[in-house]
């Protein structure tokens, strides 16, 4: 990966609908030589897809935790992610160092439906308790590399 590909993936983590020609001026290139960069990069994997990215404001899904997982035993990252993944409130989980087996950041339309929601990891095998913390505001929310 050089400058080239990282101004394409700047260009493209900005406006997944930019065109070629948009593409190919961020990154000094003709619009054909963009595509095949482009092409290059996700044929290799370097970019796993496109997609849209939703304002949950816009689905009036407001309420945002994140909410450390401790667990009976020693699960297996699998264990966890498939216990984890009926809950579609969850829309990031992450095993991590420290007390928690995992931090999973979840997303609801109100403390109710969060409630609801973390009563739902809690009733799945190997959780065994939570602790939640709610966002109040966000501060930094950048496209991911």
């Amino acid at each position: 990966m050089d400058s080239i590909d990282e101004a394409i993936i700047r260009c493209v983590l900005a406006d997944g609908r930019s065109t070629y020609a948009e593409i190919g001026k961020a990154a000094g290139l003709s619009a054909p030589a963009a595509k095949r960069r482009l092409d290059r990069l996700v044929a290799t994997g370097a970019i796993r897809g496109f997609t849209a990215i939703i304002d949950p404001q816009a689905l009036a899904w407001q309420t945002e935790a994140f909410v450390e997982v401790f667990c009976r035993g020693n699960p297996t990252p699998a264990e966890l992610r498939q216990a984890l993944e009926g809950v579609p409130e969850v829309i990031e989980a992450c095993t991590v160092s420290g007390a928690a087996d995992a931090v999973v950041h979840m997303l609801a339309r109100s403390i109710s439906h969060l409630e609801q929601a973390i009563q739902r990891v809690r009733a799945t095998a190997p959780i065994e308790r939570t602790e939640s913390v709610i966002v109040l505001s966000r501060l930094i929310d950048r496209p991911r590399l």
